[in-house]
């Protein structure tokens, strides 16, 4: 799975409880993906191509190249 260059964001992994009976008997294994992109950056004069996700690409923390 792809982990964001910026802030190291990636899958995360835990249980999803079932409403309907006991927390304790009904628990099933479930994976959270981040929204991960593959974008073109302006680094230091040259394009790279990096993997950050959206949070990071929308508050401008790196310079996007078109």
């Amino acid at each position: 799975m792809a982990r964001c260059a910026i802030c190291d964001k990636a899958r995360q992994t835990g249980h999803r409880i079932s409403i309907n009976r006991s927390q304790v008997s009904r628990r099933a294994n479930k994976t959270w993906k981040a929204n991960i992109k593959k974008i073109k950056i302006i680094e230091d004069g040259t394009v790279k191509s990096i993997n950050i996700c959206t949070r990071c690409l929308r508050s401008n923390k790196v310079t996007r190249a078109i």
